[in-house]
């Protein structure tokens, strides 16, 4: 994130979302190769040779473990990079949420644009002190950072970072890129110069 920063902005907090989304994959981790190793074991003892016959033994104990890979590669996995491939970034200019691992996609919110914030926890976001955070904008509209850890304080760094934003008189070109109201050189205006 450092290299994408314009001079004077300063990176405040970097943060994952909250991984309770996590817990799913966590336990079937655990119980796909816990319930392959029972299911190979009562295939090995015998349990499968009144059905199939002693041929059929090995193929079935390949099974098991392939039905453990697949719930590790298919369902574990996937929700593993999703979590660690999301960031969000809270810069003294910007919110920026990063998605994705190989397939990037980016979504960032100016602090100077924004109009109101709402913090919404569910019950269970309450518990694990997490929550979403909803930013709403002129431009964008409303855009939610979904199980934001720390989600009060993770408000308050926003709320610290909008306060300290340079004032309307002291904004420029030379302050970051931002002009103040009215007060745009005259080709940025809207319709531009008058050229009769």
């Amino acid at each position: 994130m450092r290299k994408g920063l314009v001079p004077g902005e300063q990176v405040i907090v970097t943060t994952r979302p909250q991984p309770r989304k996590l817990a799913g994959a966590a336990v079937a981790f655990v119980l796909a190769p816990a319930l392959a190793a029972f299911a190979s074991a009562w295939i090995i003892r015998g349990g499968a040779r009144a059905v199939l016959g002693a041929k059929g033994t090995p193929w079935l104990v390949a099974a098991c473990v392939a039905a453990a890979a697949a719930v590790w590669l298919g369902y574990c996995l996937p929700r593993l990079l999703r979590w660690q491939g999301t960031r969000y970034t809270l810069t003294s200019r910007r919110m920026v949420a990063r998605y994705g691992i190989l397939n990037r996609r980016e979504q960032q919110v100016n602090l100077a644009s924004v109009r109101n914030l709402g913090v919404h926890e569910t019950l269970l976001q309450r518990l694990v002190r997490s929550g979403n955070i909803s930013l709403e904008t002129w431009y964008q509209g409303v855009v939610v950072f979904r199980d934001v850890p720390e989600v009060s304080r993770f408000r308050d760094f926003i709320l610290d970072a909008i306060g300290e934003l340079p004032d309307d008189h002291e904004a420029g070109p030379d302050a970051g890129g931002y002009y103040a109201a009215g007060a745009l050189p005259e080709s940025m205006r809207e319709g531009g110069r008058d050229e009769r």
